[in-house]
């Protein structure tokens, strides 16, 4: 059977649901953004948040801010979260395209059987009703067009010797790709009063930082924090640190409190940078 184009499911809520009304809300986003049309010279990596674009859409536009500044990649790979439990602990995804209201955007299908030669299988059920992955595609296509391809995947928390594996095996995928942005979505602190979520914020940024994936799962555990991309996160971590994008900076912090005015339960938002040191320099 043909692979098919996965419809949007987050039109309408979590961005705005028409051609005209989305491209101008992501512009208003992005601001002035210094573009340039060269490739990338080297793998970036970044975090960066999935909720409704009133809220997140300001950091993640930050963190796409300071990709763009470094070139076009040849392909994005999104590691979404998982909400549902459905699929496999890491899942990837069978259709041969994205479509949101911007239009319809290629999955790398190359890089999908790389990763199912190594183990990794396609799992439709997690992309169902996933948001994680697709809130970031209007980004991806007002920046660098609806032809750039994706590599969707997503991703539960994986014990440590199969995040080691799944890092490997994604690596391995992607060592000839120098132009590739690896996408890591995921918000951070849920509906925790604002200088509750930004204390243990900081306290699950330093890690990843300092490109420590066991110690940020570890701490997630313990602290029962509830990053609902930790996985994504943790594997984005193991892959950098695999590809050499280990100059790491944090570009933007904020909470829904910001937009919103209600500090009482916020959830909070992070982008986070990784990149070759000296990089674009």
């Amino acid at each position: 059977m043909e692979p098919s184009v996965r419809p949007a499911i987050a039109a309408g809520t979590f961005y705005p649901g028409t051609r005209e009304a989305l491209a101008s809300a992501v512009a208003d986003l992005l601001g002035e953004v210094d573009r340039r049309c060269a490739p990338l010279d080297s793998p970036l990596g970044l975090i960066a948040p999935h909720a409704g674009y009133p809220y997140s859409g300001p950091t993640a536009a930050a963190g796409y801010r300071e990709v763009v500044r470094n070139g076009r990649p040849d392909v994005v790979v999104i590691l979404g979260a998982n909400h549902t439990g459905f699929g496999e602990p890491l899942s990837l995804d069978d259709h041969r395209a994205w479509w949101t209201p911007l239009g319809e955007t290629p999955v790398d299908r190359d890089l999908v059987s790389r990763l199912e030669q190594s183990g990794i299988r396609a799992a439709p059920d997690a992309f169902v009703r996933e948001h994680s992955i697709e809130v970031h595609l209007p980004f991806v296509q007002v920046l660098w067009g609806v032809e750039t391809p994706i590599l969707p995947i997503c991703v539960q928390p994986l014990p440590h010797d199969t995040l080691s594996d799944a890092a490997e095996a994604l690596a391995d995928a992607l060592t000839d790709r120098s132009s590739m942005l690896l996408v890591a979505s995921s918000d951070f602190t849920h509906y925790e009063p604002d200088e509750a979520a930004r204390r243990l914020d900081r306290s699950a940024i330093e890690p990843i930082l300092a490109l420590d994936s066991t110690r940020f799962l570890d701490l997630c555990r313990a602290e029962r924090l509830s990053i609902c991309g930790a996985g994504a996160i943790a594997l984005l971590i193991e892959v950098a640190a695999r590809l050499g994008i280990t100059d790491t900076q944090l570009i933007d912090y904020s909470t829904s409190g910001d937009t919103s005015a209600d500090r009482s339960a916020v959830v909070g938002y992070a982008a986070i940078s990784f990149s070759r040191r000296n990089h674009g320099s």
